[in-house]
């Protein structure tokens, strides 16, 4: 049985208002909080559907990079024109997300706020400068997933908008779980002229830069700048799918694939 209140805000003020209630929780796609509710593993007293929220939609250019709505569907983000001609890497990442379905009911805030260890986007918001606009502020990419997930958003915060650089060469590549489509490993790799940055997800707890592999490649941007290079496996996650020394290995195989992409 489920006992709570479905309300469905117009505007942001509404949304945040609801929010103050005692264990009311924010409903985006749904794609793991639904999950959730059926297994009875939470119980919100309030459930906000921010899908009639115009504010939270939409892609557009901004600062010479994009800024995509928080309720922005992956969908949306793989087959936008725009898109795909200033970040071309950031819509095949939103391409290989899930399935169909996820990604015709997935968005993009909901992922980052969730903060999924194996999800694809926080590596492109670190990768990519990302700024992360909440209803009360700007939050850099590299502060905003704070852990396994957790991340920088105060008790109440909601995520409007991403913002994302434009780099002069990226691409994204993954191991990924074949039944999920979850990333094992994923490694996003980013130029921006002499700076090179390099995001791993699925490897670890939360997202993490990969800072010997981007000096290697700031000074020669090919796949074989990084042989001999690695992360090491203490820390890294482990489970049915691929041990933590496994992790490690396919952190330096996606780089490299990631590099080739792009270049």
């Amino acid at each position: 049985m489920y006992a709570f209140s479905y309300q469905r805000p117009r505007s942001l003020a509404e949304a945040a208002a609801a929010l103050q209630a005692e264990d009311a929780k924010l409903l985006g796609g749904g794609q793991t909080l639904l999950p959730t509710l059926k297994q009875r593993l939470a119980r919100p007293s309030d459930l906000i559907d921010l899908g009639a929220i115009a504010e939270l939609k939409g892609i557009r250019e901004a600062g010479g990079g994009l800024e995509i709505g928080a309720f922005t569907r992956h969908a949306e983000v793989a087959y936008s024109d725009l898109v795909r001609r200033v970040i071309p890497a950031l819509a095949s990442l939103a391409e290989g997300i899930g399935d169909r379905q996820v990604r015709n009911m997935g968005t993009l805030g909901g992922s980052i706020a969730n903060a999924d260890p194996s999800a694809d986007y926080p590596a492109a918001v670190v990768a990519l400068k990302g700024t992360v606009v909440t209803d009360r502020r700007e939050i850099a990419g590299d502060a905003f997933f704070t852990g396994m997930f957790e991340t920088a958003l105060e008790p109440g915060e909601i995520v409007k908008a991403v913002r994302f650089a434009k780099p002069d060469k990226a691409a994204y590549a993954k191991f990924r779980n074949p039944a999920s489509r979850y990333a094992i490993v994923g490694v996003f790799v980013a130029r921006f002229g002499a700076e090179v940055r390099v995001a791993v997800t699925g490897a670890g707890g939360s997202v993490f830069r990969a800072e010997a592999f981007e000096t290697a490649l700031a000074a020669d941007f090919r796949a074989e700048a990084l042989n001999g290079l690695s992360v090491g496996a203490d820390g890294l996650n482990a489970d049915l799918h691929a041990s933590a020394e496994y992790r490690a290995h396919l952190v330096t195989v996606m780089a490299k694939r990631a590099v080739e992409a792009a270049g």
